[in-house]
């Protein structure tokens, strides 16, 4: 008998004990840790402060407008404008809004969607290791094959192994989803990087799938410059066969709203479009409006480059306190999380230390082993690897700070 689809998908994200019954998520177990305990949470990823007023008075205004009933399936026109004309202008990209940008239920939804229209049993989706962990489900969903390439830990931050990355690819491989900046390890990929991916999928005619949700929060480096976000998508030859996908959640500290997009060629924006319909439908309503508007407001951009500066200043603080209790740091150069090697602690086991850190320190924080697949490479190289999040108010992370200072 074929086992049902759910098992598969549990099995691909860990979530299937060896009585063969689901288990919680490590996110789950650790938030649920974080309540009972009194620890600092910094395990999720999720500000805890809101986006700019001006964003949410433009929602409030149009839930007293009336704009609370179905909304267009693509989307309405004026946050599909506003999409294309946000691509023009950051990265000289022309999508037309009218076939060529898609709104979906946040990113993970427009995730979702491509998988579902674009691959099936026998297909192999691609993936940078470690991932967000609802690429591996959806990609069971499909019923297709996740393949991976691992990030390497560096001086220089985690790099592509480009090497691995070409071995990676095979005549089965269909979709290549490239994370950058890249959660959780908070790398900014090269052009260089991203251009091998671009070659590689070129020659085994795949279709690049790119999660940018974090496109502008690249963090200030040691030079005082913040790296370049390099969409896949404006590299030579590549916009034909690039589906990029965003939202509004994390660039405008809105992440409970879940408005995403799509946009890349009509024919395979059409096919997502097949498919999405089917999931939501369509989703918020009188939020729509009010993303088209942060995404076209200059004073909504200059809080954006605010949220970055910040950002970058709390990464350091944070950096800065776990290499002092006893952590080996990558400093990340994007993104809203740091990872850190607990080997330094005698810890060989990352979870385990989540386990204890309550305890120990007062902190609450996930195992990196949550975004990486039991038995790769990258699942031995990181098995000992944590991952913080410094979007917090600085109260929050100084409180957390304290804690780890014990460690030492």
């Amino acid at each position: 008998m074929t086992p049902p689809r759910w098992a598969a998908v549990a099995r691909a994200t860990g979530l299937l004990a060896e009585d063969g019954t689901p288990r919680p998520t490590i996110f789950a177990e650790m938030s649920a840790l974080a309540a009972r305990t009194g620890a600092v949470n910094l395990g999720q990823g999720f500000p805890d402060v809101d986006g700019p007023a001006s964003v949410a008075r433009v929602a409030a205004d149009a839930i007293a407008a009336g704009a609370n009933q179905y909304p267009p399936g693509p989307g309405i026109p004026a946050l599909r404008a506003a999409i294309a004309a946000h691509q023009e202008r950051h990265y000289g990209l022309t999508p037309d809004p009218d076939t060529e940008v898609l709104v979906t239920a946040g990113a993970t939804e427009a995730l979702a969607a491509t998988v579902l229209a674009l691959v099936g049993p026998g297909d192999e989706v691609l993936t940078i290791e470690p991932y967000y962990d609802a690429y591996a489900a959806v990609i069971a969903l499909a019923g297709a094959t996740h393949t991976t390439v691992p990030l390497r830990a560096t001086p220089h931050g985690f790099r592509l192994d480009t090497a691995a990355l070409a071995a990676a690819f095979t005549d089965r491989t269909r979709i290549v989803l490239v994370n950058t900046p890249h959660n959780p390890t908070g790398a900014v990929l090269t052009r260089d990087e991203l251009g091998a991916v671009a070659r590689l999928a070129t020659e085994h005619d795949a279709i690049v799938v790119t999660d940018e949700v974090y496109e502008h929060l690249t963090l200030v480096g040691p030079d005082g410059t913040r790296p370049p976000h390099v969409p896949v998508a404006t590299l030579p030859g590549m916009a034909e066969r690039t589906l990029t996908i965003s939202s509004a959640g994390k660039t405008f500290s809105f992440t409970g709203w879940k408005i995403g997009w799509v946009s890349g060629p009509a024919p395979l924006v059409d096919a997502v479009r097949t498919v999405k319909q089917f999931l939501t439908y369509v989703n918020g309503a009188p939020l729509q409006p009010a993303v088209a508007f942060a995404l076209s407001d200059e004073g909504v951009a200059a809080w954006v480059d605010e949220l970055a500066a910040s950002l970058s200043r709390r990464r350091d603080l944070l950096c800065a306190g776990l290499t002092a209790a006893g952590f080996d740091v990558v400093v990340p150069q994007g993104t809203y999380f740091v990872c850190a090697d607990a080997r330094g602690l005698g810890y060989d086991d990352g979870a385990a230390l989540c386990r204890d850190l309550p305890r120990l320190a007062g902190v609450v924080a996930v195992p990196v082993s949550a975004f990486t697949r039991a038995g790769s490479s990258a699942d031995d190289a990181l098995r000992s690897w944590l991952r913080f999040t410094f979007v917090k108010r600085d109260e929050v992370l100084a409180a957390a700070l304290d804690g780890l200072a014990r460690l030492a």
